[in-house]
C-alpha cells in the first residue's frame, strides 16, 4: 500500500486521486463483506482464499504490464480487486480457523495469525521506502505479486475440508420449513444474504452490539491513521516520517508481545479471552491512542504506543475467537457483516476526520473519535455483565427447580413423579 499510494500520487499529481483510490478500495471491501457469506455457502473457504490471492496477484501483473495510456484504469482495477479480494480472504480465513485447528485451539491460532500479520506489517512498512527508492515501482509491484503467489501456494496446502459451504445459508434460511420452501429459498440466493446475516447477529446475545462496536472502533482507527502524519509534522517538519515509523514499530511490538501472552494463556488454560477482553481492550486501546496525541515526552509516548498495540492485539484475538464460536452455518455471514461494518466505519471516518483536521487539533479529532468507541465499549461491557448475571440467575433458578421437583414434583405441569416420591 505504501508503493501503490505513492505511485498513484506521482502518476496523477493530485492528492485527491490518492483519496479516491482509498475510497474505491474501501467501497469494494464493503460490498465484498455483504456477499462473502453467500459465497462461503456455495464454495469452500479454501477455494475462496485461493482465488482471492490469484486475483490480487493477477491484477498486480496487469498494472505492471499496462501501457502508460491505461495506467489510471489499471490503478482503479487494482483498487477494486485489492479491496474486494482482501476482504474475501480475511473473512474466509477467520471463519475456517476452527475447522483447521480445532475448536479448542482457536485463540492460539488467532494469536499466531495476528503475530504473523504484525511482523509482516513492520517488514512491509520498513522495506517499502527502500525498495521503491532503490529499484523502483515495478520491482515493488513484482515483489507484491510474489507475496500473493506464495500465499496462494500456502492456501493450497492448508488442511481445510474441501467440501462446499454445503447448504449453510439454506439451513439458516430454510430451518423449520418444508423441503420445497428451502429449495425455493436456495433459488433466491442473491436476496438471501440479508435475513441470514441478521440471523447471524441474533444467534448470540450481544453479538449485534459487538459488531457495532467493531465498526465504531474502525471509525476511531481512521482518526489516528489520518492524524499521525499531521501530528508528526508538527513535531519535526523536516523528518515527519521518523515519528510515524517509530510509533507503528513500537505499536507492533506491543501487539506481538500481547499475542505471546495470549498464546501461553490459551495453551495453559484451554480458554480464550472472551467478550469481556474485547470490551476492556477497546477501552484501553482507545484511551492510549488519545493519550498518544497529548504531547507527552517521546519516552512516555513510546510506552503509550506499546500499550495501544498490546490492547489492539487483545481486542483482535478476543473478537475473532468470539465470532468463531458461532455455528458454521452462520459464521461466514457474521464475519462478512463485521467486515462491512469495519469498512464503513473506517471509510466514513476518513472523510470526516480529513475535514475535521483542517479546523481542529489532532488531539481533539482523535479524542472525540476514540471517545465514541469508549462510550460504546462501556455500553457493551454493561450488556455483557447483565447477560452473565441473568445466566447465573437462570442456572441458580434451574438448580432450585430441580431440587423442588425431586421433593414435590410439578403439579402445574401434571407431573406425578413428586407424588410417587413422597409416597415412597
Amino acid at each position: 500500500m505504501v508503493a501503490l499510494n505513492l505511485f498513484v500520487y506521482e502518476t496523477t499529481g493530485r492528492a485527491l486521486a490518492m483519496g479516491l483510490f482509498m475510497a474505491v478500495r474501501l467501497a469494494s471491501g464493503f460490498v465484498a463483506g455483504l456477499v462473502v457469506g453467500g459465497l462461503l455457502a456455495r464454495f469452500s473457504a479454501k477455494s475462496v482464499m485461493l482465488w482471492a490471492n490469484v486475483g490480487q496477484g493477477g491484477v498486480m501483473l496487469v498494472l505492471i504490464l499496462a501501457p502508460e495510456s491505461l495506467v489510471t484504469e489499471a490503478l482503479m482495477a487494482v483498487s477494486v480487486v485489492i479491496g474486494a479480494c482482501g476482504t474475501l480472504f480475511m473473512v474466509a480465513l477467520r471463519s475456517s480457523i476452527p475447522e483447521m485447528v480445532g475448536e479448542d485451539r482457536r485463540a492460539w491460532a488467532n494469536s499466531l495469525s495476528i503475530t504473523g500479520r504484525s511482523l509482516a506489517m513492520v517488514a512491509g512498512f520498513a522495506s517499502a521506502g527502500v525498495v521503491v527508492s532503490l529499484v523502483g515501482y515495478t520491482a515493488a509491484f513484482l515483489l507484491d505479486m510474489a507475496t500473493f503467489v506464495v500465499c496462494a501456494v500456502t492456501v493450497a496446502l492448508l488442511p481445510i475440508a474441501g467440501g462446499k459451504g454445503a447448504g449453510i445459508a439454506q439451513e439458516a434460511a430454510g430451518a423449520g420449513k418444508p423441503a420445497g420452501a428451502a429449495d425455493k429459498a436456495a433459488d433466491r440466493g442473491v436476496r438471501r444474504w440479508r435475513p441470514v446475516a441478521f440471523l447471524a447477529l441474533a444467534a448470540a446475545p450481544g453479538l449485534g452490539l459487538m459488531v457495532a462496536l467493531r465498526g465504531v472502533d474502525a471509525f476511531g482507527s481512521s482518526s489516528h491513521n489520518a492524524a499521525l502524519p499531521v501530528y508528526s509534522t508538527s513535531l519535526d517538519a523536516s523528518n515527519p516520517a521518523v515519528f510515524v515509523s517509530a510509533f507503528w514499530c513500537v505499536w507492533a511490538l506491543g501487539n506481538i508481545g500481547a499475542q505471546q501472552v495470549i498464546q501461553r494463556y490459551a495453551q495453559r488454560t484451554g480458554r480464550s479471552v472472551g467478550a469481556l477482553g474485547f470490551g476492556y481492550g477497546t477501552v484501553v486501546m482507545s484511551a492510549a491512542f488519545i493519550a498518544a496525541f497529548a504531547g507527552f515526552p517521546l519516552a512516555v509516548t513510546a510506552v503509550i504506543a506499546l500499550i495501544a498495540g498490546a490492547a489492539d492485539g487483545l481486542t483482535e484475538v478476543s473478537y475473532t475467537s468470539h465470532l468463531q464460536t458461532l455455528p458454521a452455518t452462520l459464521r461466514g455471514h457474521a464475519f462478512g457483516l463485521s467486515a462491512t461494518f469495519e469498512n464503513l466505519g473506517f471509510g466514513v471516518g476518513m472523510i470526516l476526520v480529513a475535514a475535521a483536521l483542517d479546523r481542529f487539533s489532532p488531539l481533539a479529532v482523535v479524542g472525540w473519535s476514540h471517545g465514541a468507541a469508549i462510550v460504546v465499549a462501556v455500553v457493551f461491557l454493561l450488556r455483557v455483565a447483565a447477560l452473565r448475571r441473568a445466566e447465573r440467575t437462570g442456572r441458580t433458578g434451574r438448580a432450585g427447580l430441580r431440587k423442588e421437583e425431586a421433593v414435590e414434583g410439578r403439579p402445574d405441569r401434571g407431573d406425578r413423579d413428586g407424588a410417587e416420591v413422597s409416597r415412597g
